[in-house]
Order: structure tokens, then C-alpha cells, then sequence
């Protein structure tokens, strides 16, 4: 998850949303990592779990990333979360939960939604008050500069 936090901080100094994720394999290997890219990708699909999901998929030259684990900041949005589901991604681990867009508990559960195919197992909460609290003061922030 820390390297996942050092995305999102590094995505905020892009003035990006700062959210980071990484990819590992079943042996714990980081298949990818990144962050937030939407501004500067105009791309509005460029989000960090997007990212990474597209970069390891590549790596090992398959979509179907079975036996990973994904770490993200901040609860996944239901684009990301859909994403997640098809690439067939073991596990999702996050730090904070997101009330307004989040779909891996917040407001939808798609990671574990019987009518899917795939089922992710869900960890939330690692490192739940430094991954808020990035989030938190970039927008903060932000309203300050307006």
C-alpha cells in the first residue's frame, strides 16, 4: 500500500487526483504502478487502477489477470470497479472508502455482485486515515486556490 501512496502523492504534485495503485502477482511481484492521469492524458478513463490494470496486462500479455492483488488509495469508481470484475483481478485491497462514486462498497458492490461471472475478494481500510487524508487536503486545497 505504500507504494500505492506514493503514486497518489505523486499524482497530486501533477495536479492530478491523487490516487495510486499497484499490481502484484500471486508471489507478490509488482506487475505495475501508477497514478491518476486524467488531465494530463485528457483521458477520462485514464485512473489510476485503470493504469495499471492496462500496464500489467501487458506485461504478461493477457487480460486476464488471475491471481493478482490490486492496491489502490481509495475505493475504486464503478468504471474501475468494472475493469477489475472482467480482468478477473483475485483480490482488491484499499485504503479509503469514496461516499460519492465508490463501487466496492459505497454505493454499489460490483466486486462481489452474484449476477457476475467473477467475484474480487475486498479488503478495505490498510492505511485508511493517511490515504483520506491525501485525498482530502488536494481537494481542500484546490477549493483554496479558487
Amino acid at each position: 500500500m505504500q507504494m500505492a501512496i506514493d503514486q497518489a502523492l505523486a499524482a497530486g504534485q501533477e495536479d492530478e487526483v491523487p490516487v495510486g495503485a499497484v499490481i502484484v502477482d500471486a508471489d507478490q511481484q509488482v506487475l505495475a504502478s501508477d497514478h491518476n492521469r486524467t488531465i494530463g492524458n485528457c483521458d477520462p478513463s485514464a485512473h489510476a487502477e485503470i493504469n495499471v490494470l492496462r500496464a500489467a496486462a501487458l506485461r504478461i500479455q493477457n487480460y486476464r489477470l488471475l491471481s493478482t492483488t490490486l492496491y489502490v488509495t481509495v475505493e475504486p469508481c464503478a468504471m474501475c470497479m468494472g475493469a477489475i470484475v472482467h480482468a478477473r483481478v483475485k483480490a482488491l485491497v484499499f485504503g479509503a472508502f469514496d461516499p460519492k462514486w465508490g463501487a466496492a462498497g459505497s454505493l454499489y458492490q460490483l466486486g462481489q455482485d452474484s449476477r457476475t461471472n467473477h467475484r474480487v475478494e475486498i479488503i478495505h481500510g490498510i492505511c485508511e486515515e493517511r490515504c483520506r487524508r491525501i485525498i482530502q487536503d488536494f481537494f481542500r486545497m484546490r477549493r483554496k486556490r479558487k
